[in-house]
């Protein structure tokens, strides 16, 4: 049984590792790692490429989450199992291994990992989330706050402990890998929602 979760894991690491940002912007003859911030996400696609392609690698990012989580509820009845996959599929969009252990920020695929594990909490998160970045017009300060939201739903909720671990850590995840969003929103000079990447 363990070798059999192991290797679900390690499936949901390479699935969740598809580097969509990277493969669209090649395909255009752009090097998505070497404009604007350097993430794979869909952030940086938009402002490289423009609206087509931003939307079609957030959405791939977002189904790829919640598709591992939904193949592991075929093949296990524990929800922990399904919970860890969905992690390790947001772990294998930020450290993927066809990029070197690069990638991207993990937004969309854990928004579509918390939708599969929890459509309130990921549901809440979304809304919050995109409430935010319409007011602040910061995508950075938008995804920081719906994955907090998503959080305090769980907590609010009383979900199951390993729920609101993994809630826990993909929230705490995604703050990290914003750091340098955080030092810029703090210094103001964080770049706003609809404005082009540098080059």
């Amino acid at each position: 049984m363990w070798d059999v979760i192991f290797v679900a894991l390690v499936l949901a690491y390479l699935l969740g590792g598809i580097p969509a940002g990277a493969w669209v912007a090649r395909a255009r003859g752009v090097d998505i790692q070497k404009v604007g911030s350097g993430n794979t996400g869909a952030t940086n696609v938009l402002r490289t490429l423009g609206w087509g392609p931003g939307l079609a690698v957030a959405l791939f990012d977002i189904l790829k989450g919640a598709l591992v989580v939904v193949l592991a509820r075929q093949l296990f009845d524990e929800p922990v199992i399904w919970a860890l996959c969905g992690l390790l599929a947001v772990l294998g969009h930020n450290f993927s291994a066809f990029l070197r252990l690069k990638g991207g920020k993990g937004v969309a695929t854990s928004l579509g990992t918390l939708v599969a594990i929890d459509p309130v909490a990921g549901s809440a998160a979304l809304v919050i989330g995109f409430v935010c970045i319409v007011l602040t017009r910061f995508v950075s300060a938008g995804s920081m706050v719906g994955a907090t939201a998503g959080l305090v739903v769980v907590l609010v909720l009383g979900r199951p402990w390993w729920e609101v671990l993994i809630v826990a850590v993909l929230a705490g995840l995604l703050v990290w890998q914003h750091r340098d969003n955080i030092r810029r929103l703090s210094s103001g000079t964080e770049r706003r929602f609809g404005e082009k990447a540098a080059s």
